[in-house]
């Protein structure tokens, strides 16, 4: 990761601190985990918050939109009674603004009681709420106060972007917030973005019973395994989602018929009109005005600081976490790169940021769920790779709940036999990966893992049944056979 040559050195002496060790920027999950790490070590800590305490995740990310997807579960799930011989059921939804106040309602609790409650039990946590900061040597200034202390971590987080679309200025488009915030259903719906946002809103909506219609200039998850993002694809359309993939955006206008997006597929144009556009695009640091430049902060191209992998920013003495930084964008990322940075910076140690065994997770339904390299990231790394894979139709467990959508693919160094990563997707595919997590972390072979004792009809099964697929046809063997 390229750094700058020289680091310049904001250290101050201890009459110069202002009374603190450590300030914190951002009252989000990275800011509070830096602040809590420092006020453990016995330190000082100015958190120096802007708006809403706690951040995206409980405010308007994880919490929020997981609530919604499991109410969406529940509508599916009804009508997926079907699957088994003998059965039906049907679910719809009754009050819409319920739901969503249900949701608010539980964002509310969890923002008092995991952030708001929490500062009183932090004497040295001071909470500062005074407007948005900005850095100057040696501290920050946050409205007309100066904070100074010798050590300060930047975790603002992100916000979501538009892409850039001729017209979407003017139609009000929707983004993952100000979609679950609507109080009314809408009919329809133009899904911009198939990442991991996108997927799981589209088919959320769609099972709330909205049509969607899901577009992507490349196609649906595409930081997945190909086979996984097929698989996904294949769920969504049976579902009634419409795909919309390879393709490039032209124009977008909103009339009295709604939004209608233009865009250009194998070279001809294409119209899709809705009540709505909700834009899962993309989102950006939170750096803009706060002096990151004047002080000599280095950020990319998107606005994200780049980290060390000691969380330390090109300037000395001034770290970051999350997601206003150039690594992973997931919220226990974040609180994992505070902590870290907190350590470093107030402790003087030398932790380093490892996301060599990091899982991530898309609650989709199929769940998606990976691990480590996939293919083409292991063969880039000049590595000889060996890949297995087993659908659903393989694992009793899915055979037994009537649902085998999905496979498990695993990657592996075919000298050493080491697993080097592998992909889920599956119904329980979430908590399915935690097992294979735990085998990279600890080096585990294709061989030590087929020979590792399994609980039958179980989805974690399947992870077996993937690593004897490298040396045997498992189609062959009988239940637990294995």
């Amino acid at each position: 990761m390229a750094r700058r040559a020289e680091m310049k050195d904001l250290n101050k002496t201890d009459d110069e601190q202002g009374g603190y060790d450590l300030i914190v920027l951002g009252a989000g999950s990275a800011g509070f985990s830096a602040a809590i790490t420092g006020a453990d070590a016995g330190k000082r800590v100015a958190l120096v918050g802007h708006g809403t305490i706690g951040g995206t995740c409980v405010n308007v990310g994880c919490v929020p939109s997981k609530a919604m997807i499991r109410a969406a579960e529940a509508v599916h799930c009804a009508g997926a009674a079907k699957r088994f011989p003998g059965l039906s059921g049907r679910a719809q939804v009754d009050d819409w603004q319920t739901l969503v106040q249900s949701k608010d309602d539980l964002v509310t609790t969890l923002r008092q009681k995991k952030y708001a409650d929490l500062l009183p039990e932090y004497e040295d946590v001071d909470y500062i709420d005074a407007g948005p900061a900005r850095l100057i040597e040696g501290g920050v200034t946050v409205g007309e106060r100066t904070l100074k202390a010798p050590r300060t971590i930047i975790a603002t987080g992100g916000r979501p972007v538009l892409p850039t679309i001729d017209g979407i200025e003017e139609i009000g488009a929707l983004n993952s917030t100000s979609l679950l915030e609507l109080e009314v259903l809408p009919k329809s719906l133009i899904f911009i973005g198939a990442g991991y946002i996108g997927a799981e809103l589209a088919q959320m909506m769609s099972r709330m019973g909205v049509k969607v219609t899901l577009v992507a200039r490349s196609h649906l998850l595409p930081g997945a395994e190909p086979e996984v993002s097929e698989a996904l694809a294949a769920a969504f359309e049976a579902e009634g989602i419409t795909l919309l993939t390879g393709l490039s955006y032209d124009t977008v206008r909103r009339d009295d018929a709604g939004v209608t997006l233009r865009v250009i597929q194998n070279g001809k144009p294409v119209e899709v009109t809705a009540d709505h556009l909700v834009s899962t695009a993309g989102r950006r640091a939170n750096t803009k005005d706060m002096g990151l430049d004047a002080i000599g902060v280095e950020t990319d191209a998107r606005g994200s600081i780049v980290v060390g992998e000691d969380m330390q920013t090109s300037v000395r003495g001034i770290y970051a976490a999350g997601d206003v930084t150039d690594r992973d964008q997931f919220v226990y990322m974040a609180a994992y790169g505070a902590k870290l940075a907190a350590k470093n910076a107030v402790l003087g140690e030398d932790h380093r940021y490892d996301n060599a065994a990091m899982p991530w997770v898309v609650f989709s339904d199929p769940q998606v769920a990976g691990v480590g390299l996939g293919e083409a990231q292991a063969r880039d790394a000049g590595l000889d790779v060996k890949t297995s894979i087993v659908p659903l139709d393989q694992v009793p467990r899915a055979l037994a709940a009537r649902d085998t959508r999905g496979l498990i693919k695993l990657v592996a160094d075919r000298k050493s036999d080491r697993l080097l990563g592998g992909q889920i997707i599956a119904p329980e595919g979430s908590d399915t990966i935690q097992t294979l997590v735990m085998a990279l972390k600890f080096g585990m072979t294709t061989k030590a893992l087929g020979e590792t004792i399994f609980p039958y009809l179980t989805t974690v099964e399947g992870l077996k049944l993937a690593a004897q697929t490298f040396d045997m046809d498992v189609a062959k063997l009988s239940c637990c056979a294995g």
